[in-house]
């Protein structure tokens, strides 16, 4: 599976709201198993880390340790080169996907078409996005060096 949207992301981005100001402050989760069939439905597998801005603690509606963008260039709009994207692992398991929502309270584990999500695949190469290590441990860190999205032209 390949990165997929969700219904409100999509409205978004059609709206005035945009990518950007939909992930606003906004946290990713990753997960073990296989990626959900689309960004509206239900978690799968177990959620292994949470990442943040320094790893901190993340409040829905707080722009404290929320995860924000650069100006897009080109196309692409890439995290946020002034911020450390990283995670404490919660679990014992190996990533098989990330789910990057908005800053609103979403607990992200039901279907949902209310809540600005993507989801994508993780993988040591060859993924939605690539970490140096997919395979966690409670307690050990994990930094995410690049994160980028890319709207195609055509």
């Amino acid at each position: 599976m390949s990165i997929s949207l969700s219904t409100h992301l999509r409205n978004s981005m059609l709206g005035t709201v945009g990518f950007d100001g939909a992930f606003t402050n906004g946290i990713m989760e990753l997960y073990s198993g296989p990626q959900p069939t689309n960004a509206d439905a239900a978690v799968q597998g177990t959620l292994l880390g949470r990442v943040t801005v320094g790893a901190g603690a993340f409040t829905p509606g707080s722009a404290t340790n929320g995860l924000n963008f650069d100006a897009p260039s080109g196309g692409v709009i890439a995290k946020a080169a002034a911020e450390a994207w990283q995670t404490l692992g919660i679990a014992i398991g190996t990533v098989g996907w990330f789910r990057l929502k908005g800053n609103a309270t979403d607990a992200g584990s039901g279907s949902d078409t209310t809540h600005a999500r993507m989801d994508g695949t993780v993988a040591i190469s060859g993924g939605d996005l690539n970490l140096s290590n997919i395979s966690f441990i409670v307690g050990t860190p994990v930094t995410v060096d690049v994160f980028q999205f890319t709207l195609p032209a055509a």
